[in-house]
């Protein structure tokens, strides 16, 4: 691996004397990790020590393969970044509405998702619309429905004055800390890189900052090493917006580097790549406060949206609405600001969506399958083997045991997976054609083990 000269020299001061050791780690393998849904357990692996449900793997399987990765039964995700958790653990207690700037792919929107208080609204949002589309995928797929996914740029989010008790920008960096893992973030680093991305990252910034209310909490974070991204904006931050440092405890163990202004992640010291993550409390004086204006609403909903009600776990959780004719299900607590939202940005995906309304026929969403509020008892399920398993997830034609006609349920290690709909002779694949697997795999081998 050769780096650029002019990086080393910005490194080197920032490390201490610890430049060779630095160096060597860069050329080890980058380790594989993954952060387990409370769909599964697993046991047999080492844990990463900041994150209650993230896990360290011997080596890296083809995830590809394995139907629970696409049943959202674990995430891959970055050890580092895990570290979100001890913000929300030691900063984060009550309910709160939550803005992840920056989201896709959604690996810390999906962490979020599980940490915050119950009742919590996350709005995960991305500016790239095909990245959006991922981001929204691996949030159905991970199945908790106190998310909303939006497509926006940062500046839409101005308006909404003091909506946001806490966010999280996982700020466009220079992506320093992903040297090891990709050679390509090597060919495009420059020192005219880095000022593009302090301008960048200073302008998304300020753009939110009115939409987080005063108190309310910052998570800036990047996957970068020097200064000027990381520290230097910290500062900026501070004194141009108007905020104040937040401590977190740390466990000596962790090895994680204290900054002046942050918590840094080396992989000489930490098993897992480059990261700055810094917690600042908002204490500048907004004049605007949120107040939710409720709107009178006569929405036709067919009757049989009662019956899709009591598919989900603890019904009367549940507002019952349609958009477009789709039928979902929204958080009661969250509806009428998820609702709001849903009128001032550009909305991808709520709550859990239930059943296409086609003519006379409910066909159920795989949103719902994949909810953990499903209620399996109301189902038809089939268990599937491995191969069969693969082969509905390719959106190829499949054989399952004689069972009742209509939609049936899959489920691969007792976890659903998608819909198909019996009608006797043969089965209709209801699984999302831009979700399937488009790779060939022969013989599925290499997936984690011990998982459940």
């Amino acid at each position: 691996m050769k780096l650029p000269q002019s990086f080393i020299n910005e490194i080197t001061p920032i490390l201490n004397g610890e430049l060779n050791d630095f160096l060597q780690a860069l050329q080890q393998n980058s380790p594989t990790s993954i952060r387990v849904n409370n769909k599964i357990t697993i046991t047999g692996n080492k844990l990463v020590p900041w994150c209650e449900t993230g896990f360290y793997l011997n080596e890296r399987p083809l995830f590809t393969a394995d139907p629970l990765f696409h049943a959202g039964a674990y995430y891959v995700q970055e050890a580092s970044s895990m570290f979100v958790e001890q913000v929300v653990k030691q900063h984060i207690s009550k309910t709160v509405n939550m803005l992840d700037l920056c989201a896709a792919p959604g690996g810390k929107s999906t962490h979020l998702s599980s940490l915050l208080p119950e009742n919590s609204l996350l709005v995960s949002n991305e500016i790239i619309r095909s990245r959006a589309y991922i981001l929204a995928e691996n949030t159905i797929k991970w199945g908790n429905p106190n998310v909303m996914v939006t497509n926006n740029a940062p500046d839409d989010f101005s308006t909404l004055y003091s909506f946001f008790d806490a966010m999280l920008i996982d700020a466009p960096c220079s992506g320093e800390g992903m040297f090891r893992k990709d050679e390509g973030a090597i060919n495009e680093w420059s020192p005219e890189n880095v000022k593009k991305c302090v301008e960048r990252q200073r302008n998304i910034v300020s753009s939110v900052w009115s939409a987080l209310k005063t108190g309310g909490i910052l998570i800036y974070s990047t996957c970068t090493y020097n200064r000027h991204e990381n520290e230097e904006n910290i500062q900026w931050i501070i004194n141009e917006l108007g905020a104040e440092l937040l401590p977190l405890q740390l466990n000596a163990d962790w090895k994680i580097t204290v900054s002046d202004y942050g918590y840094r992640f080396y992989p000489h010291k930490t098993c897992g790549e480059g990261f700055f993550l810094s917690v600042l409390r908002k204490t500048s004086d907004e004049n605007d406060i949120f107040k939710l204006k409720k709107e009178k609403k006569n929405i036709k909903i067919p009757p049989e949206a009662e019956t899709l009600r009591k598919q989900l776990l603890q019904s009367d959780n549940w507002k019952i609405s349609m958009l477009g004719n789709i039928i979902r299900a929204l958080p009661a607590n969250k509806a009428e600001e998820i609702e709001w939202l849903e009128k001032n940005l550009n909305p991808m995906y709520s709550g859990i969506l239930l059943a296409e309304q086609k003519g006379r026929d409910f066909v159920p969403e795989t949103a719902l399958a994949l909810s953990k509020h499903v209620d399996l008892e109301q189902f038809n399920t089939v268990e599937v083997d491995l191969k069969t398993a693969i082969l509905y997830l390719q959106k190829e034609a499949i054989e399952i045991p004689p069972t009742e006609k209509g939609y049936v349920l899959l489920t691969y290690q007792k976890l659903p997976i998608g819909w198909i709909k019996n009608i006797g002779n043969r089965c209709n694949n209801l699984y999302p054609n831009e979700w399937r697997i488009r790779m060939k795999i022969q013989s599925p081998l290499n997936l984690p083990q011990g998982r459940l």
